[in-house]
This record gives structure tokens, C-alpha cells and sequence, in this order.
């Protein structure tokens, strides 16, 4: 059963909020006919505890600030900067330091799950701009 409308809006919501914080390698991955707790999780990953921090305050500011608000019914991690993990009941984000992110390799645990595909906007906005090659 593919996800609902409504993790699809805050997969791709949390997915654009980590990219406007330049996070790197996002990765949405459909999980709802594998785990019955959760429809995807979003992966996305920075190269130090900072930018971990920054990214998922973007994230969190961006999923209360949509229409029908949404706030995390669980957070771990945080404190370290490493991992951190935001259970939103739909959608479950990651947001991993790259170290992490190789070592427990969660795209490759759940390679078996379709995933979703995510554009950040500005690179459709830069695309729409650039001029056709004649």
C-alpha cells in the first residue's frame, strides 16, 4: 500500500527543509507494507553535528508552519548531533552525521522498499531559468 497523502506531504516537506539547509544524499523511502508504525522515513544526512542540529530545526520549523501543523511525537538524539530521529507518527526522519550514515547504512537495510522521489525546488527553479540551448 503506497503512503498516504498526508506522509507525502510531510516526507516531501521535511525533504525540501533539509535541502534548503544543504543537507546531503536525502533519500525518502516508502517503509508502509514493511513496518505497520510508519508509511516512510526520510534520510538525509550533513557532515557535522551542526548542520545535524540545523537540519532538523529547519525540518521541525517547516512541518508546524504547513497547513495542518505537524510536531514530532517523539525526538532522539538530539544532544549528540550524530543521529537524531523525528517520529511525526506518519513519517519517521533521520537526519545523520555522513559517518553515521555509512556506518548503519539505512538505505541499504531497507533496500527492498520502493522509494520516493524527491527534486529540491531549486533545482527545478534553476532548470525553469536556465535558457533552452538552441
Amino acid at each position: 500500500m503506497p503512503v498516504n497523502e498526508r506522509a507525502l506531504e510531510l516526507a516531501m516537506a521535511a525533504a525540501q527543509a533539509a535541502s534548503d539547509k544543504k543537507a546531503q544524499d536525502i533519500s525518502i523511502i516508502d517503509v508502509g507494507d514493511q513496518l505497520y508504525i510508519t508509511d516512510a522515513f526520510v534520510i538525509a544526512s550533513a557532515s557535522n553535528e551542526r548542520q545535524v542540529i540545523a537540519i532538523v530545526d529547519a525540518i521541525e520549523e517547516a512541518l508546524v508552519n504547513l497547513p495542518e501543523k505537524a510536531k514530532p511525537v517523539r525526538r532522539e538524539g538530539e544532544r549528540q548531533g550524530r543521529w537524531v530521529l523525528l517520529d511525526y507518527v506518519d513519517i519517521v526522519v533521520h537526519v545523520q552525521h555522513t559517518e553515521e550514515r555509512e556506518f548503519y547504512s539505512l538505505d541499504r537495510l531497507w533496500k527492498d522498499c520502493p522509494t520516493i522521489p524527491f527534486v529540491d525546488r531549486d533545482m527545478v527553479d534553476a532548470g525553469a531559468a536556465a535558457p533552452e540551448a538552441q
